[in-house]
């Protein structure tokens, strides 16, 4: 019985026929062409894999932006920190903005492993333009290390900036908001009572 099972594997040896090495010279000579990022002249300062959500307003529901790489980037030289975020294969920007004082991380309803924040001028698409982002890792110990590094990031830029966006009052010269300037005129004028109607 082994002779019969020996005979098999040398027949099948035999009639596999080593393939000759063959190389064939390419038709076209590509250069390397060097691809830039932009982010050459910032350090990494956080990098973890995540899925990013926006909120359509027309639709009234979660789209999703990809999935991929979320980084915090810090400038080498003016020390200001962004977020950025490249979908895996096809590595087009689905966020990138920067940190500032006014973006609250705030927990997503019904899960620990995602975060909800608004981004006044995320320019993602091209233009600035406000979004309402959500992001969710693969479990809360991700989540929470992002929120530290996020927070962390956040602060950073706000010292950079001096004062909070919050504090900030408009400088000599410059007008005042008109929200802002109907509320002084408000505060000023006492409230008038409406007349009661006599019955």
């Amino acid at each position: 019985m082994a002779d019969v099972e020996t005979k098999k594997i040398q027949e099948q040896a035999e009639e596999t026929v080593e393939s000759p090495d063959v190389h064939f010279e390419p038709i076209v000579k590509l250069e390397e062409v060097e691809i830039k990022t932009n982010e050459e002249d910032e350090e990494s300062v956080f990098k973890m894999r995540a899925k990013l959500f926006r909120f359509d307003k027309d639709a009234n529901e979660w789209k999703e932006r990809g999935t991929g790489d979320v980084k915090l980037l810090k400038h080498k030289e003016s020390g200001k920190t962004r977020l950025l975020m490249r979908r895996d294969k096809t590595h087009k920007i689905c966020a990138n903005h920067y940190v500032t004082d006014d973006m609250k991380l705030s927990p997503n309803v019904g899960s620990d492993r995602s975060w909800v924040w608004n981004a006044a001028a995320d320019i993602s698409d091209g233009q600035p333009e406000h979004q309402l982002l959500a992001i969710r890792f693969a479990n809360s110990e991700n989540a929470g290390l992002f929120k530290t590094a996020f927070e962390s990031a956040r602060e950073s830029n706000t010292k950079l900036t001096g004062k909070p966006a919050s504090e900030e009052k408009p400088a000599e010269g410059e007008e005042e908001s008109e929200d802002e300037s109907e509320e002084e005129s408000e505060k000023e004028e006492p409230k008038k009572e409406e007349p009661k109607k006599e019955e």
